[in-house]
């Protein structure tokens, strides 16, 4: 048996998540049997939570990037392998990771050779970060941020431009000629993951040779730089009250954040919110503008459980601060009293250190 894996990098809140679910249904309509593993530098994920909800087989690698727990991938590749219960599987990793063909992609041919077949790397982009990103680089101004951002592209065989339906169809291909310009050795393709349009033109793309040879220089002090520079927050809560509004609650801390994120100034890398009922589900996402209600739910309930994933550049402890104040804010909203399931403290990745680094081949 021949186990199919996709590699999915990108920027935090570039979309990847929609992209792997969207992808996977996709796949499955056509006879494929797919599994998913999500990646993350902590634990009680959304994006676990959300991919659960459309594809069978999920698992998760946390504590860190792929790179640094290759051990962890690895062993969910093999019990794939000896299941046979998945002919491909779309690896999603941590929205701050890059390096991938060394540390990953590469290690992952090398070391099982014709029992993967590894598709090209594609890394998912966000076009209103991008633009943004460019105008930064137009200044000269550069951060650790936007190094990291620029080195996830430039290292993908793929550049999938996500989001396409939020934009003008002259704007997106805009921002195409920009990555292209950029970034020739890439194919680069436009889509939506939540309309579907361009969609199948990705997965297509990865039925192509699998992994760049050619390596693209990268400053680990840098590197780890830009992901210490955001705060990663993960929250989880127990929700209670006589009739609460679970949608109003959501709004409410991500309203919050966002607004104590803009008047500091601060990169929202992403912040997720997703609550969970007896009677439904509330989610939101925030990135960029404000944050954008994903599913919601009109009727009141008397109990939830509520997660939180945040990825801010700030201190852990003003992180902690900024959630502490926007869920007292929507615990009053919306009629409940909160608790945390437990201790809340934000933390800073620690200095990347890759299992496995392969050069590409002369």
């Amino acid at each position: 048996m021949t186990l199919k894996v996709i590699p999915l990098s990108g920027f935090l809140g570039a979309g990847k998540t929609t992209t792997m679910v969207s992808a996977a249904t996709a796949l499955e309509r056509v006879g494929a049997r797919v599994a998913v593993i999500t990646n993350d530098q902590g634990t009680d994920l959304v994006d676990t939570a959300t991919a659960q909800r459309a594809v069978d087989q999920v698992d998760e690698v946390t504590g860190g990037c792929f790179c640094c727990r290759f051990e962890d991938l690895a062993a969910l590749v093999d019990r794939l392998l000896a299941a046979g219960s998945a002919d491909t599987v779309i690896v999603e990793a941590v929205g701050s990771c890059t390096d991938l063909q060394r540390t990953v992609v590469r290690p992952l041919r090398d070391i099982y050779g014709d029992r993967l077949e590894v598709a090209p790397l594609t890394t998912v982009v966000d076009p209103l970060r991008y633009r943004a990103f460019v105008r930064v680089w137009e200044r000269g101004q550069e951060s650790d941020v936007t190094y990291l951002f620029n080195h996830q592209i430039a290292e993908a065989d793929i550049v999938g431009v996500s989001k396409t339906d939020l934009l003008p169809v002259e704007d997106v291909d805009a921002v195409v000629a920009l990555v292209e310009q950029r970034y020739p050795k890439a194919r680069v393709v436009p889509y939506s993951a939540r309309s579907g349009d361009g969609l199948e033109d990705l997965v297509a793309a990865w039925d192509g040779a699998a992994g760049s040879e050619w390596d693209v220089d990268i400053d680990y002090d840098r590197y780890a730089s830009a992901e210490a520079e955001l705060a990663w927050l993960n929250a989880t809560y127990t929700l209670q009250g006589e009739s609460v509004d679970l949608t109003a609650w959501g709004r409410t801390v991500m309203q919050a954040i966002h607004d104590a994120c803009r008047e500091r100034d601060l990169l929202v890398g992403h912040v997720k919110v997703r609550a969970t009922a007896d009677e439904g589900e509330v989610k939101l996402s925030l990135v960029g503008e404000g944050p954008v209600l994903d599913e919601s739910l009109e009727t009141p309930v008397t109990s939830a459980h509520a997660v939180v994933n945040a990825r801010v550049s700030c201190e852990p402890e003003a992180m902690d601060g900024i959630l502490a104040d926007a869920v007292a804010l929507a615990d009053t909203v919306a009629g409940d009293s909160s608790v945390a399931e437990a201790e809340l403290a934000s933390f800073k990745p620690g200095y990347p250190t890759p299992v496995h680094r392969v050069a590409a081949r002369a």
